[in-house]
């Protein structure tokens, strides 16, 4: 698998609403900088997830306007406009932002994520 199908996979997987199907896909030094908070562990990692997925039940997130800035063969970074919708207490709701990604090819040649920097357009 290469670096633009990890992005995918990740994308694919952040959408089963498991987080046991987005671990295998994360470096273990991975760091999340969300909009409200910056997650350094694991755990961290999968309350912030699971909590997303209970607050906005059903929610599908989306990628498009991917922009592969630098890639070579240890290291690519990407920049997206993410959108997600679903549905909060019940009422739909959708909304958009911007992203950053970054893998590394790790020794068994699986590309994981290390880095995701999340920011919400304003609104």
């Amino acid at each position: 698998m290469d670096y633009k199908e990890a992005l995918k996979r990740y994308i694919e997987m952040t959408n089963t609403h498991h987080f046991d199907n987005i671990q295998p896909l994360l470096h273990p030094e991975v760091v999340y900088w969300f909009s409200d908070k910056t997650c350094r562990t694991m755990e961290e990692i999968r309350a912030y997830f699971e909590n997303s997925w209970n607050l906005i039940k059903d929610e599908v997130y989306n990628a498009s306007e991917i922009q592969w800035l630098a890639a070579d063969e240890k290291v690519a970074t990407c920049i997206y406009t993410y959108q997600y919708e679903g549905y909060y207490n019940g009422e739909y709701v959708k909304g958009s932002g911007r992203a950053t990604n970054i893998f590394v090819k790790e020794n068994d040649g699986d590309w994981r994520l290390i880095h995701e920097h999340l920011s919400r357009d304003p609104a």
